[in-house]
């Protein structure tokens, strides 16, 4: 008697970006058994109590590292969100920041032939792009890069997401538990529509390697809309806790993010995204509300009684601290390229600028193998080498390795970079893990400055062109 041979169905290949955070831990924790895991993570892993779990140490300001923590992956879920600097200095801001990272995840998945990248960010208003908020309009850049390029991405736009653990959530808890009477600001009457972790995490799986989903933004939350001033009050009530709730007519968002900093027990990267979006309506739209399936939401009651009474916890690995170089630099500047000059030409442009904008104080010259110096005067020995590497640019970006100079003290570990982004809309300038060879206090408060302002003039200069 023949028997058909039944074939078992080869579980997806899921990278996750932001692994160690809320959503990425608890996606983890539910759906490890029906998913091959890739866990992304910046530090190197020591001990890992998911052994099914694979962990990847990755750099996702570097193309190259992001390239090498996607190898034979199938759906990517992007969960980063101003990501924290790995250098000592830092200058540049949470939105030129966001971009790149999810320039270089884009390209990374693309070299890599990821089918689709799953982005969960957050709801947008019934606005035009220039009145969103800094943090909004930052979301809907990184959706629109990651969707840029050959991997079809599926954005998630969610309102606070009620979980044990959850970020946003813990803010609302923590101000009722400290607070025996809620003095609300005006931004408290803006509506939104709450969703459960569970039901975030249910309609995630459901998104996984759905073609029908593909290249859309889908808006998510619980049917019912509310206040955030009725979700403290239900909080609350929830919690057994009796507080005086009222608004004020007051919409300040210095004062505010103070009060909410403050007793909210939260951190400033936190309380500042939330506070200047929330004078927007954050409603779910019908035309893009999730119909995949039916889901049983819970109620904002239920989600907030699961946040605080949950038994589940997420095992998480240990991992050794990061060691590196102490006094390294990462500098970003996003420069409005109006007339969608590439990346070559504007790396051109800059090395032919430089020399001319400080005139007869700084000389550029080209060695015979091609390496570009700034001399101050006629000195001899650079300022600054860059190397230029040709099989890592492209038409969209220009990588120069820093490979000497009497202002560099490592000439292994730095590189600058010209980089198109939002299709040329915007011309990204960056170096990363520079090392000086100044004193900190001096290279601060001197070259560091002079570095800043420099590269404002170059874009002031590109403007007129």
């Amino acid at each position: 008697m023949n028997q058909q041979a039944t074939v078992t169905p080869k579980k997806l290949t899921i990278a996750i970006a932001g692994a160690g955070g809320y959503i990425g831990r608890w996606f983890i924790h539910r759906f490890k058994d029906k998913y091959n895991i890739v866990a992304l993570s910046r530090k190197k892993l020591k001990s890992n109590p998911n052994p099914q779990v694979e962990w990847r140490q990755v750099e996702l300001y570097s193309i190259s590292s992001t390239i090498e923590a996607l190898r034979g992956v199938d759906v990517a879920i992007y969960l980063v969100h101003s990501m924290n600097a790995s250098t000592r200095l830092n200058q540049g801001s949470f939105e030129d920041t966001d971009l790149l990272l999810a320039d270089n995840f884009s390209r990374a998945a693309a070299i890599n032939g990821v089918k689709q990248i799953i982005y969960l960010g957050g709801l947008l208003p019934k606005e035009p792009e220039e009145k969103l908020s800094r943090h909004l309009k930052s979301r809907l850049e990184v959706e629109m890069t990651l969707g840029s390029r050959s991997a079809k991405l599926t954005a998630l736009r969610a309102s606070i997401i009620v979980g044990p653990g959850g970020s946003s959530f813990d803010m609302i808890k923590n101000l009722v538990r400290r607070l025996p009477v809620l003095m609300c600001p005006k931004w408290t009457e803006s509506l939104t529509q709450p969703i459960s972790l569970k039901d975030t995490l249910d309609i995630m799986d459901t998104c996984i390697g759905n073609p029908s989903v593909y290249n859309k933004p889908i808006e998510i939350g619980s049917p019912e809309v509310m206040s955030y001033r009725k979700m403290l009050e239900r909080t609350a009530e929830v919690m057994g806790k009796k507080r005086l709730v009222f608004s004020v007519p007051v919409f300040s968002l210095g004062l505010s993010k103070f009060w909410v900093g403050l007793f909210g027990d939260s951190p400033p990267q936190l309380v500042s995204p939330l506070v200047e979006s929330l004078k927007h309506t954050l409603t779910v739209s019908p035309e893009l509300a999730f119909k995949e399936k039916e889901i049983s939401y819970l109620s904002y009651e239920e989600s907030v009684d699961e946040a605080l009474n949950s038994k589940e916890s997420p095992q998480m690995p240990t991992f050794y601290e990061k060691k590196g170089v102490k006094n390294t630099v990462r500098s970003i500047q996003r420069m409005r390229n109006q007339n969608g000059n590439s990346a070559i030409w504007v790396a051109n442009r800059y090395n032919l600028w430089l020399p001319s904008f400080f005139k007869f104080l700084i000389n550029g010259k080209r060695n015979e193998n091609g390496d570009i110096g700034f001399h101050l005067l006629n000195g001899k020995k650079p300022m600054l080498q860059l190397t230029m590497i040709p099989d890592r640019s492209d038409e969209d970006r220009q990588l120069f390795y820093i490979t000497g100079g009497w202002l560099v003290r490592r000439f292994d570990y730095g590189w600058l970079e010209f980089r198109g982004v939002l299709n040329n809309r915007y011309m990204i300038s960056a170096i990363h893990e520079f090392v000086p060879r100044l004193p900190w206090f001096i290279y601060v408060n001197t070259q560091a400055r002079l570095h800043l302002w420099v590269m404002n003039r170059f874009n002031s200069y590109l403007k007129k062109k």
